[in-house]
């Protein structure tokens, strides 16, 4: 997960109000769940002592955003004056979690909120096609019309006398899904989308796929969500979310991967516990923090962040006197996004020291 996501978090004022909770949108009393659920989060905001102008910016941003389509999480970060962060969580916290603190918490994102890559949906028949391309945030639509028809035989009729209409249609139909092939990979040349999702009767998503050049057809996934004119939305977001799920999921284990490698070479390229870890960030030195279970862990800090260390000793060392106590799995990840690291969770096979592990740019020791 690229710093660049929160970049904002660095230029807002604090204190934060860091909200997490399900405000998943599948059962017909939804809408009541919700008002039970802010009641909720109200009050815990209330206990934490958060200004009521935060309450009141959690329920308008909440309120005034559409419902999501099936299991959802969300995820809102209110700084001082704003909302600073609004996010769908494609797996619900296991439960809600609300924290008012000098820093934002972002580890449930990380953790629940799977960075979506550019996309493509393509609902195609044989009379053409609709195209959405999704890339941050923002969706380009447009719809390809085929210039070959009739696409269906023509009755007895129609035919009579015009030669035969069975090949006629076949024609038109070859015709269409070329046009739409055609257009299909130069948008695909032009935005690069990483995953291009194919939506349509079985034939018509078949002579796509068949039309496509290599380079394209191997970004394709075919969704069996119905035909063009007639979409199974919650299959279709559904298959969306389960892809790009399993392509974070790999990420996370392509990340492990090089962690163990690296700390089993003793390169100097790896790094755990909040001692290690810490020491890398002053230096500037994380390509990639991993984040696991910190509990109630804290680090140090003199007036600036960028001085963080795992305890007072080590940043008298430095020179600096502690002026902040800051809970680990606030700091560390905000440290992170400051020097440009990426951010991601520690997989289920590795449990770095003190719940947090770093990959890094160059060797620090």
């Amino acid at each position: 997960m690229q710093a660049d996501r929160f970049r904002q978090l660095l230029s807002s004022k604090g204190p934060y109000a860091s909200v997490y909770f399900d405000d998943s949108h599948d059962t017909e009393d939804a809408a009541a769940q919700l008002d039970i659920k802010l009641r909720e989060l109200r009050s815990q905001l209330d206990e934490q002592g958060a200004d009521a102008s935060v309450t009141e910016r959690l329920e308008r941003a909440v309120r005034g955003s559409s419902p999501p389509v099936g299991k959802s999480g969300r995820a809102i970060v209110l700084g001082r004056d704003s909302v600073v962060l609004d996010e769908a969580l494609v797996r619900p916290a296991s439960s809600p979690v609300v924290r008012v603190s000098d820093l934002p918490y972002v580890v449930p994102i990380v953790e629940y909120s799977f960075q979506r890559p550019a996309f493509a949906v393509v609902a195609v028949d044989h009379a053409g096609a609709d195209i959405e391309i999704h890339h941050d945030g923002r969706v380009r639509k447009e719809t390809v019309d085929g210039e070959g028809y009739p696409v269906h035989k023509a009755s007895g009729a129609e035919a009579s006398g015009y030669g035969d209409p069975q090949r006629a249609a076949e024609n038109a139909r070859g015709k269409n899904v070329a046009s739409v092939a055609h257009r299909v990979a130069a948008l695909v040349d032009e935005l690069s989308p990483e995953v291009v999702f194919i939506v349509g009767e079985v034939q018509s998503r078949s002579d796509l796929l068949t039309g496509l050049p290599e380079r394209v057809a191997d970004r394709c996934i075919e969704v069996n969500a119905g035909a063009r004119t007639s979409i199974d939305e919650r299959h279709l977001h559904q298959a969306i979310s389960d892809q790009i799920e399993r392509r974070h999921f790999a990420a996370v284990d392509d990340v492990a991967d090089r962690f163990i490698a690296e700390l089993g070479r003793g390169s100097g390229l790896a790094t755990e516990g909040l001692a290690g870890v810490t020491a890398a960030l002053r230096g500037g030195a994380v390509d990639t923090l991993i984040i696991g279970e910190m509990g109630e862990a804290t680090v140090v800090a003199g007036d600036d962040l960028a001085t963080v260390s795992p305890n007072a000793d080590v940043l008298s060392q430095l020179g600096e006197a502690p002026s902040q106590t800051l809970r680990a799995d606030e700091a560390l990840p905000m440290v992170a996004i400051s020097t440009g690291a990426s951010l991601v969770p520690a997989a289920a096979r590795i449990k770095p020291a003190d719940g947090v592990g770093a990959i890094l740019r160059y060797s620090v020791t």
